[in-house]
């Protein structure tokens, strides 16, 4: 049980469909998303300032009393988790990258797994530690896919546009003699484009949302009994109508810009 909101925070919108799967799984609780709009994207900056931004975006969430945080992004879960937790031992911090690694080693029948992300993310090299850590036979592929970011944020889920990117991307993986058996979509933005990459991966791929495996964790550890009354509280730092549109990509509901609490870090 929490005594009050879940904070999440990302850089940005994409951190909305860890929301929108946090929501699916705990409705009766109340919630305090955090974009950091104002200083993304996170992926192009250094570790040191990724931890910076995540202390200080974690900070604001805390000031809002609330009682776990969820950090919706995999580059400050990547280089900034450890801080945060030591930061504030006293409540649930949980990332995207360790419940997406743990997902993939559960679902891959052979220890092939392929993950898709930002360059930062990929050229971090969480998601390949982690799933090492938990399946040390495992053949992890990895691949920086940031044009998707583009496509999804554009709302391009279907376009010949978006279809080719994938294929670009994806095709020499999946369509040679040994394709991977899972594939994690390592961004959170991706899972707007799950439709898209399962046309281009085929239906027997297990396919791996880091959002929704998050939220499954963090429901787990809170336990199923959450206070609340499902509210949404959102944060940004900048731009309150373009986190509206394209915010609402990414949610699943229209969002009106007048929700939006625009503050300062």
């Amino acid at each position: 049980m929490t005594a009050g909101p879940i904070g999440v925070f990302d850089s940005g919108v994409g951190g909305l469909t860890v929301l929108r799967a946090l929501r699916e799984r705990l409705p009766d609780a109340d919630f305090v998303y955090l974009g950091d709009t104002a200083r993304l994207p996170y992926g192009t900056k250094s570790p040191d300032t990724v931890r910076r931004y995540a202390l200080q975006a974690a900070e604001a969430l805390r000031s809002r009393q609330v009682q776990a945080l969820v950090v919706a992004c995999n580059t400050a879960s990547g280089f900034a988790l450890d801080a945060l937790a030591a930061r504030w031992p006293e409540i649930p911090v949980e990332g995207v990258v360790e419940p997406g690694a743990a997902a993939a080693c559960r679902r891959s029948a052979h220890g092939d797994i392929a993950v898709i992300g930002t360059e930062a993310t990929i050229r971090g090299g969480a998601y390949q530690d982690a799933i090492r850590r938990l399946r040390p036979d495992a053949r992890v592929r990895v691949r920086a896919c940031s044009v998707f970011v583009a496509l999804a944020e554009e709302g391009w889920f279907d376009s010949p546009a978006a279809e080719a990117v994938a294929r670009a991307y994806l095709a020499d993986w999946f369509d040679g003699p040994e394709p991977p058996d899972t594939l994690v979509l390592g961004c959170t933005h991706f899972p707007v484009l799950a439709g898209l990459i399962r046309r281009i991966v085929g239906d027997e791929l297990a396919l791996v949302d880091s959002a929704s495996t998050t939220a499954a964790v963090l429901a787990e550890r809170l336990g199923p009994q959450v206070d609340g009354g499902g509210s949404v509280t959102f944060l940004a730092t900048d731009g309150a109508e373009r986190f509206a549109t394209v915010g609402s990509r990414f949610l699943g509901t229209p969002l009106d810009p007048a929700a939006v609490e625009i503050v300062d870090l």
